[in-house]
């Protein structure tokens, strides 16, 4: 079923909650600047859509809140770029020529993938090439955000991804997360690149440290 966000204040919550993982109606209000009262109208619509759901959170005092979060109906509203036929496929050419082979192959298109961001990544210094690869991912979409993690010169930064463009592909061929690990490390042979999140390990996002040797 195709379901239309006609109120963008609506989508705004998704992206929010997508990012944050889970939060209460009172803490997505006052990130968004949206009153209470609207805010739980949006919640309660977007529930019966079965978009987002709740768990109850208890409290010494006073009434329980409710934590929302998105479900797997609500993920899918984010870009998936593969999808099931891509899954199907790997599952045929594990079939055929092995699952050694299937890595190997997948490993190559990766290679192909990082000779395609170079292109893009023609920055005079770490900052712009890596501030090009964040718009490339959120043009993709992965939901890129990136942070400077130093006071002054910037030399160490953090890549948070709060969606999975290829997710299907991913719970079924988790490799392809490795050498999604190795392709950024080709990208930036002068830094250390390390993953600090990962959803495949049930965390809300994929993170990547990146910083200067």
């Amino acid at each position: 079923m195709n379901i239309s966000l006609h109120q963008s204040s609506k989508e705004t919550i998704l992206q929010y909650l997508l990012k944050k993982d889970k939060a209460t109606a009172q803490e997505i209000a006052q990130a968004i600047d949206i009153s209470p009262q609207a805010i739980r109208r949006h919640l309660k619509d977007l529930e019966s859509q079965n978009l987002i759901d709740h768990e109850i959170m208890p409290i010494k005092s006073g009434r329980p809140q409710h934590l929302y979060y998105l479900s797997q109906q609500g993920r899918d509203l984010f870009p998936q770029n593969y999808g099931d036929f891509a899954v199907s496929f790997l599952d045929t050419m594990a079939e055929t020529v092995g699952e050694k082979k299937v890595t190997e192959i997948l490993a190559k298109q990766w290679q192909k993938k990082a000779s395609m961001y170079r292109q893009h990544m023609q920055g005079a210094n770490l900052e712009q090439r890596i501030k090009q690869l964040a718009e490339i991912r959120r043009q993709e979409g992965y939901m890129a955000e990136l942070y400077c993690l130093n006071d002054t010169d910037c030399e160490k930064f953090f890549l948070s991804e709060h969606n999975c463009a290829i997710s299907d592909v991913a719970q079924s061929y988790p490799q392809v997360c490795g050498h999604e690990l190795e392709m950024f490390a080709s990208l930036f042979p002068d830094c250390t690149v390390e993953r600090t999140n990962w959803i495949y390990d049930g965390e809300h996002r994929c993170g990547y440290l990146i910083s200067h040797q």
